[in-house]
């Protein structure tokens, strides 16, 4: 897999955390420690991608 399609794919993962975060927000039966468990997924996945723009621009 080239880099560019990781971080294509890192960025689809990212943005669909970030609907499944805001549908599970929108009910209240959802446990918080659910979504602070998502919302870790989505912070890692950005700096993934993060680290990935770095080594992309190094070379």
């Amino acid at each position: 897999m080239s880099l560019e399609t990781h971080l294509a794919e890192l960025q689809r993962k990212h943005v669909d955390l970030q609907r499944e975060i805001d549908d599970a927000m929108t009910h209240p039966s959802v446990d918080p420690l659910e979504i602070a468990k998502l919302k870790r997924r989505k912070l890692a996945i950005k700096d993934e991608m993060e680290r990935l723009r770095d080594l992309q621009t190094r070379h």
